[in-house]
Parts: C-alpha cells; structure tokens; sequence
C-alpha cells in the first residue's frame, strides 16, 4: 500500500532489512497459492458428500475465496489510502512520518486478513441457515443487535478512528443484509428438490 506524500520506511531492527521481504514473499506465496490448497481439500471431501450436498457446497467454497480476494482489494484500494491519508494528516506539527518497515508489514497484512474474514460474512450466513442453526426469520428480527456487535468488532479490529471503523462495518452489514438474500434464494432452492424426492418417493 502506498505511504502518503512525505513519509517513508525506516528498518528499527538489525535483521528487518533481510526478513521483511522474506516474510511478505512468503505470505504472497500464500494468499496466492490459498485456492489450490483449497481445491485439494475439497478433492478429498467431495467424495463423501451426497450430490445435493455438492451442488450446494461448490458455490460456496467459490464465494468463500473469491470473497476473501475482494476484502483484501477494497482494504487495499479504498481503505488504506484513506486510512494512511488520515494518520499522516494527524501527525503533529514537528513530527516526521516514518514508519518501521516491519511494523508497516505486520499492520497491513493484520488488515488484509481482518477485511478479508470480514467479508466472509454472507457465506457464514448462508451456511448458519443451511445446516438449521439459525432461522431467517430471527436473523431479520435482530439487525440492530448485528448492526451494533458488526461496529463493536470493527472498532476491536481497526485502528482508533471513525473512517477504519466505518469502512469495515458498514460492507460487513451490507454483507450480512445479502447473506440473508442469498440463504433465502437458498434454502428456497433446496427445499423445491426435497419435495420432489418425496413425491418420487
């Protein structure tokens, strides 16, 4: 992410020159190679699932990465430059901006993993309402409730300001208000082949 005009990167530690880009190359290894993982799992479950299970889980699994993938570009495109804009405009007057690079690292990878799981919210949803944890009826009745815990975590998970808090909780709701679309179109979709087993049947 790119540092407001003015700041810059300093190394604290002795090894921080040598290990931060050791540590960003393996985490870029990581986010990168995550779908393949993935895919291996699910090669060796897919066998024991029922077809219907299947149909069901394939979707989801591809939300579940894509999701992730997208959290991690509105953090990276929206958020941080705002966000950066925000704490170089704060510094007091007399205080130069430089960041330790390993801290800086440390910082925004802790934010692509907290915007990322964020946006896994309407898979979460929709799997609640699938396995018959949690009716749709009940995740309607208590939006006030979400909506304050969504801005109580954000608070937990961003630095001390209105903006990170904000641009965390307010696509969490939104998410949590397609989450509930998405179980719905679901659970509507699901309950139409049971019905027609049990007529074959």
């Amino acid at each position: 992410a790119k540092l407001p005009k003015g700041s810059s990167l300093i190394a604290t530690g002795v090894m921080s020159p040598f290990t931060t880009p050791f540590k960003l190359s393996f985490f870029v290894a990581l986010f990168l190679a995550m779908p393949y993982v993935i895919y291996q799992i699910w090669a060796f479950v897919a066998p024991g699932l029922y077809r219907h299970e299947r149909r069901f889980a394939v979707p989801l699994l591809v939300s579940s990465i894509l999701l992730f993938y997208v959290g991690m570009a509105f953090a990276y495109y929206l958020v941080f430059p705002v966000m950066f804009q925000f704490f170089a405009g704060t510094t007091p007057k007399g205080v130069a901006m430089m960041t330790d690079i390993n801290n800086y690292l440390d910082f925004v990878l802790t934010m692509f993993f907290c915007f990322g799981l964020a946006f896994e919210v309407p898979v979460a949803v929709v799997l609640l309402v699938l396995m018959g944890i949690v009716r749709i009826e009940k995740l309607k009745e208590h939006r006030g409730y979400v909506l304050v815990g969504i801005f109580i975590l954000a608070a937990l998970l961003t630095p001390p300001d209105a903006i990170s808090q904000c641009s965390l909780a307010i696509p969490m709701y939104l998410l949590y208000e397609g989450g509930i679309l998405m179980a719905r179109v679901l659970s509507r979709s699901r309950s139409a082949p049971s019905a027609q087993e049990a007529n074959e049947n």
